[in-house]
């Protein structure tokens, strides 16, 4: 093998990882993230069609909802596998919100299971609603600001000598507390799940009312998210002007922002013919072309502003190995998911 095949395989191994982690990431979500935002319409039902609501949410999302979690088990596996210095790095400088989003995953996933199973008695499903719908909301958020906070390159890999000099709130909770970004990228991240999961439903609903309601809540969370979306610009021209630049200047992301505004404008064009089906695509286009531009700007850091994704990548040996594991995998995860949604998901409209 000549050197510059090696050279060229040594480049192409982790961006290829990398990319497969972007792929596992936009399954989550557009699955599992739909499924918060239905826990967050969940804690806005309202008026005499407030347990109808919570009826259609909780069909929707049941009883696959625990196997969404898979896309971003594998994140996290291929992260520790392929890039263990940026998996320890995150681990440790973001702890504080990583350990919140992942009790805020188990405390909503029990307690959508215990209110499926518990009790039938008001006063009990109110309670499991409740941390169901507290943790739909908060967990979302958190998410985003983990994102956000590592894209504005908050959390740098420094020398044991500067780290000596920091304190346990300068290192810990500043990066992620202090800065607008982190937080308008988690609130766009939780706008960006509630328009999901109104999308869905609204095909998933049984009757005119149901699609009706959900129709304005899509259409409503699709202006916060457009809102949320010009001020998360707006803040990181502020703060981060490389961020910015990377955001807006070049071919590449000027593509990005085309192609997402035409799904935009098509989503709002669909909802408001009724043409729902059309809609759900749009949404999932939508939120897909969010997702890659943002790993677009990113590229090819890993933790900006000085890490590369060939920098942090495990040898060679370890990445050929984990990406034939993966198709192995693959091979056997997809066809598994296809049936699930089949036997679940075709069962009522076949009835």
């Amino acid at each position: 093998m000549s050197a510059a095949v090696a050279t060229e395989l040594t480049w192409t191994l982790p961006h290829a990882v990398a990319g497969t982690m972007v792929l596992s990431l936009n399954a989550y979500v557009l699955l599992g993230g739909a499924d918060f935002g239905g826990g967050v319409w969940d804690l806005f039902a309202r008026g005499k069609d407030r347990d109808a609501q919570r009826v259609l949410i909780a069909d929707a999302i049941g009883p696959i909802w625990e196997a969404n979690h898979v896309w971003l088990i594998l994140v996290v596996v291929l992260l520790f596998s392929c890039f263990p210095k940026a998996f320890a790095h995150l681990a440790t400088e973001l702890h504080i919100p990583i350990t919140v989003m992942l009790v805020g995953i188990v405390l909503r996933g029990s307690a959508f299971t215990f209110r499926t199973y518990d009790s039938k008695r008001d006063h009990v499903q109110r309670r499991w609603g409740r941390i169901f719908s507290v943790a739909s909301l908060l967990t979302p958020v958190i998410l985003g600001v983990c994102l956000g906070t590592v894209a504005s390159g908050a959390v740098p890999i420094r020398s044991i000598e500067v780290l000596r000099t920091v304190t346990f709130v300068e290192r810990f909770i500043d990066p992620w507390a202090r800065s607008p970004f982190p937080w308008a990228v988690g609130l766009l991240t939780l706008a960006l799940f509630a328009f999901l999961a109104a999308s869905y439903l609204t095909v998933e609903a049984t009757d005119d009312r149901m699609r009706d309601l959900f129709k304005r809540r899509a259409q409503q969370s699709q202006v916060a998210l457009l809102v949320l979306a010009a001020t998360t610009l707006v803040i990181a021209r502020a703060e981060n002007p490389l961020l910015f630049q990377g955001l807006t200047q070049g071919r590449t992301a000027l593509t990005m922002h085309a192609v997402t505004s035409v799904a935009a404008a098509t989503s709002f064009w669909a909802l408001a013919t009724r043409r729902f089906q059309v809609a759900r695509l749009a949404a999932a286009a939508q939120a897909s072309f969010l997702l890659w531009g943002w790993a677009w700007t990113q590229y090819p850091w890993m933790l900006p502003p000085d890490r590369t994704i060939t920098a942090l990548a495990a040898p060679r040996v370890t990445l050929q190995l984990t990406l034939g594991t993966l198709a192995v995998g693959t091979m056997i995860l997809l066809p598994s998911f296809v049936y699930l949604f089949r036997v679940f998901k075709t069962r009522e409209g076949g009835e």
